[in-house]
């Protein structure tokens, strides 16, 4: 078989790739039995069951694993992802592009996972596994990779991650279920606060634009309603203290005097220089809370 199986950017008929290659026919993840191969599909219609796949960036793809009812586990197509590279499987990208018609994108190597609180296809709190994956041959420099092989049985792991029963009801509870979309951060920001730099990834706070409490479900979970920042800027943040033009640049709330900034290091002209078109609607309803700024 080719090094080169799949063209970037060239359409597929998603029937020509199983009739090559074998694996299911529906669903998102499909290992071939003929082949070291599993493929996985982004699929439009993945928005209604939770599901958000996305490049975190130009190199990182996140990707949700199946199973549309009940919690997810680490059993069939998730298993087979998790375990990939220990069983010499390749995986390729494609992302649906019309009704039966696939765009292949990329073959990637799966590098971390985690967990995230969710609805299901019936509109149950639920438990979902997020794999994130590099561009085959890349070098991320800035990851800090799971090891992927479990030390503990996922059972174990879950519940120390499962919300309550009253959190998952209400999904009301700031931290539940924020693995996976602290990790979202993280690829996106690669391990760096968006505002200073900094990367002790251990320190810094995925901080949602629009509160979680005031969130739907679906923006709770959204990459592009949060920021990776510093716990001081995160605190301010937090507090409508400062908040950020669609430029990038830094607001003063007038609640706090120049002097109250220089003492918390903020000297007013910091920028954040690679805001998405996805963060402006967020920013927006965050800048509603200031009423003067300087």
């Amino acid at each position: 078989m080719p090094e080169q199986v799949f063209t970037v950017g060239q359409v597929y008929k998603r029937s020509f790739i199983h009739d090559q290659f074998g694996g299911n026919r529906q669903g998102g993840i499909s290992p071939s039995a003929k082949y070291p191969f599993i493929f996985i599909f982004s699929l439009k219609s993945g928005h209604q069951h939770g599901y958000k796949d996305q490049w975190e960036n130009n190199d990182i793809f996140s990707y949700s694993g199946e199973g549309q009812v009940g919690d997810m586990d680490f059993i069939r197509g998730n298993l087979a992802l998790k375990d990939h590279l220990i069983n010499k499987r390749r995986v390729f990208l494609f992302i649906e592009d019309r009704r039966s018609f696939v765009s292949f994108q990329a073959e990637l190597e799966v590098i971390d996972y985690d967990y995230f609180d969710g609805i299901d296809k019936n509109n149950n709190p639920r438990i979902g596994i997020k794999f994130f994956f590099k561009r085959a041959g890349v070098d991320v420099s800035y990851s800090k990779p799971v090891d992927l092989v479990i030390s503990e049985p996922v059972e174990e792991y879950l519940i120390k991650r499962i919300p309550t029963v009253t959190e998952r009801m209400g999904l009301v509870t700031s931290r539940v279920g924020q693995g996976a979309y602290r990790k979202s951060l993280l690829y996106r920001w690669e391990f760096k606060c968006a505002v200073t730099k900094y990367n002790k990834a251990d320190i810094l706070i995925a901080s949602h634009i629009v509160p979680w409490k005031d969130s739907s479900n679906e923006e709770r979970l959204d990459v592009d309603n949060g920021i990776l920042l510093s716990p001081n800027y995160d605190a301010l943040f937090d507090q409508h203290l400062i908040s950020f033009e669609n430029s990038g640049r830094i607001i003063l709330s007038e609640s706090l005097t120049k002097s109250n900034y220089t003492q918390l290091g903020v000297d007013g002209k910091e920028t954040i220089m690679n805001l998405s078109a996805g963060n402006f609607a967020y920013l927006e309803k965050h800048r509603l809370n200031f009423s003067t700024i300087f």
